[in-house]
């Protein structure tokens, strides 16, 4: 499995740096859905399965199991095929139909909960489901990537430290957050080359990970309905916490002003980037970078649809609001 493992690291990581045309500040974006299965996850699930097999945690009999409302668990399901794992993803209803079209074709198994949990959301009922599941195989091996320090090592050594080399300079980066590991790992490492650049983190309305009250979220990649234990580990400056409304118009904006179809949580960083220079002072000569987690394809059914909108998201502002 380590010889395989080094060919698919090759299609891991180096993604393309780009520089974009905003009024307020030097702006630059990674493009992370350049990356192997087409999201930032592949950079967590390689480094959580390369660890885990190294330490003789994983042979060619474990069942790999995780908790994931979509690329995490694309990640882990096209890795684990290329390596003859067995994986069992454990997903919810705020899944995008594309992305559990995508698992039912690289795995044999899909859980996927119905009950919401405490907060509103499906995360909570999603990881008691992995716990069962792991008690029931007997060989099973937990990604966990909300508490395995494996997944913000994964951004430190490979994301975070693409960015210092491509910088001399660097005064602002956004970064949207969900699980924890890449806003961790990426600021240990810049904080490092660049002690005074301001790491702003970006969550979405309803998620609890910053303190604030739990209310039902509409749709994955950013967010979550407990608080990661590795954030504990991650240099925040600040945070800000943009509405799905505001988030689904900062998807708009990065096709409309630079040709840029991602997913919902770059929209998001958009959004909090258009709020962060609208209050603070700055130099249009300061450099800013934004992460695009991946590409917008999979938010055909929701954020870029104006019957999902209409119909589950305004209908439900008073949930969210």
């Amino acid at each position: 499995m380590l010889t395989k493992l080094q060919s698919i690291k090759k299609l891991i990581g180096h993604t393309p740096l780009v520089k974009l045309n905003h009024l307020a500040v030097s702006l630059y974006s990674k493009l992370e859905f350049h990356n192997f299965s087409g999201s930032i996850k592949d950079r967590a699930a390689y480094n959580i399965l390369r660890a885990g097999i190294e330490n003789g945690e994983i042979n060619r009999e474990t069942t790999i199991i995780e908790s994931s409302s979509g690329n995490m668990a694309i990640s882990l399901a096209m890795i684990c095929k290329e390596l003859g794992l067995k994986f069992i993803p454990v997903i919810d209803p705020n899944i995008n139909k594309m992305n559990e079209a995508i698992l039912k074709l690289f795995t044999k198994h899909v859980y996927k909960v119905q009950q919401e949990d405490k907060t509103g959301g499906y995360l909570l009922t999603r990881l008691e489901t992995v716990k069962n599941l792991c008690l029931e195989n007997k060989n099973a091996f937990w990604t966990n990537q909300y508490d395995n320090p494996n997944n913000y090592l994964a951004y430190y050594n490979t994301l975070g430290l693409e960015i210092a080399e491509e910088f001399d300079s660097l005064h602002y980066v956004f970064i949207a957050v969900s699980s924890g590991g890449t806003i961790t790992g990426i600021s240990m490492r810049l904080k490092e080359k660049f002690p005074n650049v301001k790491i702003i983190a970006v969550d979405i309305e309803g998620s609890v990970i910053f303190g604030n009250p739990p209310m039902k979220r509409h749709f994955s990649g950013i967010g979550s309905s407990k608080r990661p234990s590795i954030l504990s580990n991650a240099l925040i400056d600040e945070v800000i916490v943009i509405s799905h409304e505001d988030a689904i118009e900062g998807s708009n904006k990065l096709i409309k002003e630079h040709g840029l179809f991602t997913g919902a949580s770059s929209g998001a960083v958009y959004a909090a980037i258009e709020v962060f220079f609208k209050k603070n002072p700055h130099n249009l000569n300061e450099k800013a970078l934004f992460i695009c987690a991946d590409r917008g394809i999979s938010y055909l059914d929701n954020i870029y649809n104006s019957d999902w909108i209409n119909n589950t998201l305004i209908s439900s502002s008073q949930t969210i609001s």
